[in-house]
């Protein structure tokens, strides 16, 4: 007879579970449950009220309910006593169509459906700050270049190995750790897989980096533009394409750089939708004084501001590596990683799909010839421009679903609204006296 879940917890060591939803913002919402009553808990679902999160909900709304996913969940390497388990949430006996990890799946059954499957990595930077978030963690980290300095990376080594030991532990494959471009930034990497799994590790791990610098002393931010003079944080997404029962990879072909057809009709669909989906990849109003971001004091923003794509070229949007990927650098570290990887699938999956082409490849600096390219399209200036394109967008309306797309909508036009009653210390000093 098989065990519960409460004696095969017992077995582990496991006392409570973290019983876990994520909201359209990328905010985790969870309650702790004892051990005692995870049986009963795991079989009705926990219970939350919508309007509390940033659901399009009200306070008259019936319970979620909150319905473990028990083959994803994860053990704390950092408080073993505890698990965290990843939640659909349901309501009245129906899925909740608008939330993110939902959503996600959604798009995954699409493309099995078309006859394909994703394979994705993420690659989330993050900054080390004080407690009080308003300057870096490390005094000595002052170099014009601190891009892999070794020695501010030694400096946050207890850190570091301590989130990266975690990942081991937790069978994600971590291969490298270095310090980033701006002075206090750090990236991690760890193996790709299929899109689900990617954006539950990508959710588990800001809470993991956030918690273990916590207990350092430190404060961790994945804030796309959190310093104004260095570089921000992006979170690039390595894509690949498969059949659908994802064994044979059909990026590889006889085009450009060994790609195939299919592949370049992805880069095309990127491309083609990246402007409808930038509410999704840099969700928020400091997204967009990351990707328009003037020169940082280290020499470049990293970050694209056009749409085009290059061979293994950084300062494009989208990168070529190799023959079995491509590399989108869009997005930043604000994204929901279920909504992100429900942006980069239905935009691919579209660009197959339509067969859409991806123009031409530019093998220039986008830094300092960019100018040059007069085709080449922007994106959005800032909040406001993201919202109208993916409002007015009848390609995200298909791919996200009615629910979805109205409660997105009507949230982050909340949230923009919200940020325009605020006003600032440069309008009083430069309006003051007109």
């Amino acid at each position: 007879m098989a065990a519960s879940l409460a004696e095969d917890a017992q077995a582990k060591g496991i006392n409570y579970f973290l019983m876990s939803f994520t909201d359209l913002f990328g905010v985790v919402r969870s309650k702790l449950v004892p051990r005692a009553a995870i049986d009963d808990i795991a079989a009705e679902g926990a219970g939350f009220a919508g309007f509390a999160a940033y659901l399009d909900m009200s306070p008259a709304d019936p319970d979620l309910l909150a319905m473990p996913d028990l083959t994803r969940m994860a053990q704390l390497p950092w408080k073993a006593e505890t698990a965290w388990v990843p939640c659909d949430i349901e309501m009245e006996g129906k899925r909740v169509e608008q939330a993110p990890r939902a959503t996600l799946q959604r798009l995954i059954t699409a493309a099995a459906e078309a006859g394909y499957s994703f394979k994705t990595g993420v690659e989330p930077e993050f900054f080390l700050l004080s407690p009080e978030g308003t300057g870096l963690s490390d005094a000595g980290d002052i170099r014009g270049k601190p891009c892999y300095d070794q020695q501010a990376l030694m400096r946050r080594y207890p850190v570091i190995t301590e989130i990266c030991d975690a990942m081991l532990e937790l069978g994600w494959e971590p291969y490298q750790n270095d310090h980033e471009d701006a002075n206090g930034q750090f990236e991690m990497n760890w193996g790709f897989t299929d899109p689900l799994t990617t954006a539950d590790r990508h959710n588990f791990f800001k809470f993991m980096v956030k918690t273990i610098a916590e207990s350092h002393g430190f404060r961790a931010t994945f804030m796309p533009k959190p310093m104004p003079n260095l570089t921000g944080n992006g979170c690039h997404v390595h894509l690949s394409v498969w059949n659908r029962a994802g064994k044979r990879n059909l990026m590889p072909g006889g085009g450009e750089l060994g790609l195939s057809d299919l592949a370049y009709h992805a880069i095309g669909g990127l491309l083609s939708r990246a402007k409808d989906m930038a509410l999704i990849t840099n969700p928020v109003v400091n997204s967009y004084k990351r990707i328009n971001s003037p020169v940082t004091l280290s020499g470049a923003t990293w970050s694209p501001n056009t749409v085009t794509y290059g061979g293994n070229n950084r300062t494009h949007m989208i990168r070529i590596p190799g023959d079995n990927r491509i590399e989108v650098r869009l997005a930043d570290g604000a994204a929901n990683p279920y909504l992100l990887q429900a942006a980069v699938i239905a935009a691919a999956l579209d660009g197959i799909q339509s067969r859409t082409p991806p123009g031409k490849r530019l093998d220039i600096d986008m830094y300092t010839e960019g100018h040059k390219v007069r085709a080449a399209p922007r994106l959005p200036l800032n909040m406001l421009d993201a919202i109208r394109g993916f409002e007015k967008s009848k390609f995200t309306r298909a791919a996200f679903g009615d629910e979805f797309h109205a409660a997105f909508t009507k949230l982050k036009m909340s949230e923009w609204n919200e940020y325009m009653r605020y006003f600032s210390d440069w309008e009083r000093e430069n309006a003051l006296d007109v």
